[in-house]
């Protein structure tokens, strides 16, 4: 219990933050921030809150399923916009597999020369 108090103490002080000070960041990712930062200066002993971050992780897709079922909202439009959104969606995954593949390469030929430090 002592690990869902701190995750939502964190999650809630972000979201205060962000209100209060209209950061530009969604109030999540904000106290996420503040949580690591914890977690690196050991403000916050990683064994207080692993049995709930774990219990948080094993029932991740309920979290997503309001996501998924708020999309269908938008069948008439993602079909409509098809052909877009494929070309997007494999064009932009196409990138991300060609850059990651260029600079491991570039990376593991440095490594093997003994050039990286």
């Amino acid at each position: 219990m002592l690990g869902f108090a701190i995750l939502l103490a964190f999650h809630l002080l972000g979201t205060w933050l962000q209100w209060s000070l209209h950061i530009p960041l969604p109030g999540n990712v904000i106290g996420l921030i503040l949580f690591t930062i914890s977690l690196f200066a050991k403000w916050i002993k990683l064994s207080w809150v692993e049995s709930a971050a774990g219990w948080l992780t094993g029932h991740m897709m309920l979290f997503f399923t309001p996501f998924v079922v708020g999309t269908m909202v938008f069948f008439p439009l993602i079909a409509s916009n098809w052909l877009s959104i494929s070309v997007g969606i494999i064009g932009s995954s196409m990138a991300v597999l060609i850059v990651t593949g260029f600079l491991t390469t570039k990376l593991q030929r440095k490594e093997s020369d003994g050039d990286v430090s």
